[in-house]
């Protein structure tokens, strides 16, 4: 393996601040992979364009499988490491993408087989079907790829190398944006919206065969000699506690999406228009948290593993003060902002009204939730992930679907943005109480943790 990564022994804040400024070329990239194929679809046409639209949802879907179960080899892995186990962390990683690629495969199998019952059920129907099949046909064929490229690039933050993540996922983008007019326009290859996803799967093909040779090559972390089926199932086992509630907590927060939507559309279409508008502009002030984050769980999960707990007292100090004061920040730019930035996106009078407010209101709550979203971090790296689960279901199930029915009872448009605001608020708070109690009662240095059974 590599030199002993900074998570267990470099300065918390400059430790976190560089993982985060590392990843945030990934973390863009996240999004641009999505940007990179609707903006050159959309060139085709309105139909293409609509197709691409039906596909978001079920792709989402799909990535918050592969999203949980990279969260269970992430976190068993940096545990491994953070213990000196390296021999455990290589066949915990290799049993791991074992497993990714088996779920991978049997989605990608099921989902061909059945795209039309699947897109029917979103309401797809007439032309838009041949467009959509076009292009899931070769998503689902090629959608192991994208596995293995979303939990390697988690792998290497584990194990701290984060700059090189960051570059293959930027790597992986480029490579995307270049091959996407290649493939889809008339004077490359011409096929359209399937060249679409071609571009996307060879793009993420070539970016996982340089993560599974960093993974060998750079960290020594392939041990598929090794295996056998007691050690298999045991690491499975394992990743699976870990990887359910992730799952859970990720297919709640579309789930609620899409009810607070439902909810948002008996005020008018200027309203969904509008609060999806707004939607849209969060992503600016969620970036570098984001960023952060994405090394904060592995930082917390080695600090576990070797019982260096004064370090993780230390990475809540430094995270949850981060998020909170950065998105203070954010939130008054919003404020001041709002007038000026939604002239950008709408020439209708209500509709820009709508945003302002929805920008001058909600806001205030993203501190709170990124505190919310890093006591989940925090839980899963302390070998607690069903506390994870449980702050995401209190959040949508809890706190946001029942204050905005009040808000739709109210018939308050306004309303809704501050239920909005106050269930991130609550869910933040509660969030940070928890993890403040968990992580002072942890041990001295050194010592290991005792946990009841049912504690996880």
């Amino acid at each position: 393996m590599s030199k002993k990564s900074n998570y267990l022994s470099g300065t918390i804040g400059s430790t976190m601040l560089k993982t985060a400024l590392a990843m945030l070329p990934g973390t863009i990239a996240v999004s641009g992979y999505n940007l990179a194929d609707t903006y050159f679809v959309s060139q085709l046409g309105t139909l293409p364009l609509a197709a691409m639209g039906y596909t978001f949802p079920v792709i989402m879907l799909i990535n918050c499988i592969f999203h949980g179960l990279g969260v269970g080899v992430m976190a068993t892995v940096a545990h491994a490491v953070g213990g000196s186990r390296h021999k455990k962390a290589a066949k915990l990683v290799s049993c791991g993408m074992i497993l990714i690629v088996s779920v991978a495969i049997l989605i990608g199998i099921a989902g061909y087989c059945s795209m039309e019952w699947t897109f029917r059920c979103f309401g797809a129907r007439g032309d838009v079907c041949t467009p959509i099949n076009e292009y899931m046909g070769i998503w689902y064929l090629g959608c192991a790829t994208a596995a293995v490229a979303m939990v390697g690039n988690s792998l290497l933050v584990a194990v701290g190398d984060s700059r090189l993540g960051g570059f293959f996922m930027m790597l992986g983008l480029v490579m995307n944006v270049l091959l996407d007019p290649l493939f889809i326009f008339d004077w490359g290859l011409g096929m359209g919206i399937s060249g679409a996803a071609l571009a996307t799967v060879i793009s993420q093909f070539i970016g996982s065969c340089l993560i599974v040779t960093a993974l060998g090559k750079r960290h020594n972390l392939w041990a598929f000699k090794s295996l056998s089926k007691r050690v298999a199932q045991s690491a499975w086992k394992q990743i699976i506690r870990f990887a359910l509630p992730a799952m859970l907590g990720m297919v709640l927060m579309p789930a609620g999406n899409g009810v607070v939507t439902r909810i948002v559309a008996a005020f008018g279409d200027k309203a969904v228009a509008a609060a999806a508008a707004a939607g849209r502009l969060e992503v600016l002030a969620f970036m570098l948290p984001m960023s952060l984050g994405i090394g904060l769980m592995p930082m917390i999960a080695q600090n576990y593993g070797a019982k260096c707990y004064s370090r993780i007292v230390g990475c809540r100090h430094f995270a949850m003060r981060f998020a909170f004061f950065f998105e203070i920040f954010m939130a008054v730019i919003y404020f001041i902002a709002a007038p000026y930035i939604v002239k950008y996106f709408t020439d209708d009078d209500e509709v820009a009204e709508i945003m302002v407010t929805y920008l001058r209101i909600i806001p205030w709550g993203f501190g709170l939730i990124e505190i919310h979203r890093y006591s989940g971090f925090f839980f899963t790296g302390c070998n607690y992930p069903h506390g994870s689960a449980w702050l995401s279901a209190l959040r949508i199930l809890g706190l946001l679907i029942p204050f905005s029915l009040l808000a739709l009872w109210l018939k308050s448009l306004n309303g809704l943005f501050v239920a909005r605001l106050a269930a991130d608020l609550v869910a933040g708070a509660i969030g940070w109480l928890l993890v403040w109690r968990m992580t002072n009662s942890l041990p001295e240095d050194g010592q290991t943790v005792v946990r009841k059974k049912h504690s996880g």
